[in-house]
């Protein structure tokens, strides 16, 4: 294995633009939900007229859902705040006949009332119910998964101490805000996946892309907790943390 100072410069310097996790292969693993997010929502775009995938990313999941559907629906579009997620989602998807709109995470959504009969999200950082159900036609359906309260808490107590979840991302608190705008809620599932880390430069970039697990995460304020993660793992072995997903589907009557 690299010394602690290699590892420590390459997960420093390692690019973290979009979603797509392909530079972990080989040094973490994460379990994935049973009920298959891109599948499902794969199986919805087939059937829907005009889609959107709000808070995309770099809309890595969203062109793998199109390119997987049975067919296009004649309106795609999608939303991203972050400049480099937004840059990444219009080169991925605007071949693809999706357009991507600039919006701020929880501002108004930049469409008409009743636009969509398909609104998807993968992971949002908030989600505002209000203007979701505003977007959806009736009868539209709302398709997400999220990222559930304690999600990566060893990673995050590692670094922090005790962390305090608290209650805005359990599934029963989003299913009230659905139903609160006036939604149906049709399904909800929870899971914790096992993760593991095998080397400390997977957990940098992981803290550097994944911002929300350590706030104000940085290496040089950090050095002495990765310096310690970096030696638990030579002496242990992989670092074990359990994400915790959540599937919601509603509907607008």
């Amino acid at each position: 294995m690299r010394s602690f100072e290699e590892l420590l410069a390459e997960g420093a310097n390692a690019p973290v633009d979009g979603w797509d996790f392909g530079w972990f292969a080989g040094r973490a693993t994460e379990q994935r939900p049973a009920w298959g997010y891109a599948r499902m929502l794969a199986e919805r775009v087939g059937v829907a007229d005009a889609v959107l995938d709000v808070q995309t990313g770099g809309g890595e999941v969203y062109a793998e859902v199109l390119r997987r559907a049975a067919r296009r629906p004649s309106v795609a579009a999608a939303t991203e705040s972050w400049a480099p997620n937004l840059a990444l989602a219009r080169d991925n998807l605007a071949p693809m006949g999706v357009t991507v709109a600039e919006s701020a995470d929880g501002a108004a959504l930049p469409f008409p009332d009743a636009a969509f009969d398909l609104v998807a999200s993968r992971h949002p950082t908030v989600t505002d119910w209000a203007e979701t159900a505003r977007v959806l036609a009736p009868g539209g359906v709302y398709l997400s998964q999220q990222i559930g309260a304690g999600s990566m808490r060893e990673l995050s107590e590692f670094f922090l101490g005790p962390v305090d979840p608290g209650t805005g991302r359990l599934p029963e608190t989003l299913a009230a805000g659905a139903r609160g705008a006036g939604l149906v809620v049709t399904e909800v599932r929870t899971q914790a996946l096992r993760t593991e880390f095998y080397d400390v430069a997977a957990v940098i970039v992981f803290l550097r892309k994944v911002i929300w697990t350590v706030p104000g995460f940085d290496v040089d304020r950090f050095r002495e907790r990765l310096a310690a993660m970096d030696a638990l793992i030579r002496a242990e072995g992989p670092f074990v943390a359990h994400s915790q997903r959540f599937l919601l589907a509603a509907r607008r009557p």
